[in-house]
């Protein structure tokens, strides 16, 4: 019998089919074929969820309608909110979008999974609730806890998902227009990124005929990994340890020299750079010329030089992360919520997938390469004749 083939870390390994994304194809990052660029620079969020869960881009009026009716769905029931009080303020943010998720599995179960892609059910309204209220139960936690104030979660019924958030964050109904477009586009990068580890966590999820809400919760478990999407918190605070750009060089070529790794550089699949990047990166630059203050300006000429820096020493480019980073800090979004944020904008890629892979489903079942003991030299032993040993427990 053959050996099986291997690849550590699946890379390399094709797992599925999908219409949804196209990622290291050599034909850029595409959303149902439309360029992200394109997609950054004239579309909202909403656009791009409606887009990725529905199939195709929405018009004026259902736009209007869809955003209407995110807004609609973020309302908090009185158990949530009781939930989000419980739980401690020291709890990590991204804590709190997993239980948000399992939560809303309780108090609003998908109907009967489809076995059948033809039959109806109410998964593309359990994804969008999750996309509704996820910034909303993250910000009433945050606020509850930082002031005792019980915040309404429903803004403007126009409001849309990154105006929402900023306002609920900053409490104010008049947000900088150039934060709220900023968060904007950075969802939409954030959006769907193909098989990524987050999203084939939920399909594996999704494939033994589990509800959108276990798919989700496993998908943010997943994220929650600084190898995954904590890289966006662990890229700034890597940045602003870093006063001066010669400082920052400093400090990269030591890191380097120890061969530590340094976050917000290099991509699994991308090689000639990270297509998202140079768009996020104008927004860093923006922002802090409008934010014009030393340190907003200083933390981006201390980033472009690290650009700079490994580039010159290691041929890296920087992935998303890096100037994400840079773009949340800027709009006062604290460092904890960087990954939330991502799960927000990622939900509209998982429920994609997750309605995706029912249409055509078999239960993912992966094979290992043994490695331990040899069953035909290995005799059990009875209790009485085992010699005592340190447990690894």
């Amino acid at each position: 019998m053959s050996k099986p083939s291997y690849s550590k870390g699946l890379v390399g390994v094709v797992a599925g089919e999908s219409n949804i994304c196209t990622v290291g194809t050599g034909q850029g990052l595409n959303y149902r074929g439309y360029n992200v660029n394109d997609l950054a620079e004239q579309s909202t969020f909403e656009e791009v969820a409606y887009l990725l869960l529905y199939g195709h881009l929405p018009n004026k009026q259902e736009l209007d309608q869809y955003i209407e009716k995110l807004a609609s769905y973020r309302r908090l029931s009185m158990p949530m909110k009781a939930i989000l009080e419980q739980l401690p303020e020291t709890s990590h943010p991204m804590d709190i979008m997993r239980t948000a998720a399992s939560a809303m599995g309780s108090f609003e179960p998908e109907d009967e999974v489809p076995t059948d892609s033809k039959k109806n059910n109410n998964q593309w309204q359990c994804g969008d609730r999750l996309i509704a209220i996820f910034g909303p139960a993250l910000l009433y936690w945050y606020q509850y806890h930082k002031t005792g104030i019980r915040i309404e979660t429903r803004t403007g019924p126009k409001d849309t998902i990154a105006q929402n958030f900023v306002k609920l964050l900053l409490g104010t109904d008049k947000p900088d227009p150039n934060m709220v477009r900023a968060v904007d586009v950075s969802l939409i990068l954030y959006a769907e990124h193909d098989f990524a580890a987050s999203t084939f966590a939920a399909i594996v999820t999704t494939s033994t005929l589990s509800d959108v809400y276990s798919s989700v919760s496993t998908a943010i478990g997943t994220l929650r990994g600084p190898l995954h999407g904590g890289a966006n918190e662990a890229a700034y605070r890597l940045i602003s340890q870093f006063k001066t750009p010669d400082e920052a060089e400093q400090g990269l070529l030591k890191l380097l020299k120890e061969k530590k790794i340094v976050m917000g550089f290099g991509h699994r699949v991308y090689r000639k750079g990270d297509p998202r990047s140079p768009i996020v990166r104008e927004w860093a630059k923006k922002l802090s010329n409008i934010i014009n203050t030393p340190y907003a300006k200083n933390l981006y000429a201390v980033a472009e030089r690290m650009e700079q820096v490994m580039m010159r020493e290691k041929k890296m480019f920087t992935n998303l992360d890096f100037y994400a980073s840079i773009v949340y800090h800027l709009c006062q979004i604290p460092t904890d919520f960087f990954t939330p944020v991502f799960v927000i904008a990622r939900t509209s890629g998982w429920v994609s997938h997750v309605i995706e892979q029912r249409q055509d489903n078999k239960l993912m079942r992966p094979i290992s390469i043994y490695t331990g003991p040899d069953p035909s030299k290995t005799p059990y032993i009875p209790m009485d004749k085992r010699n005592s040993t340190k447990s690894k427990l």
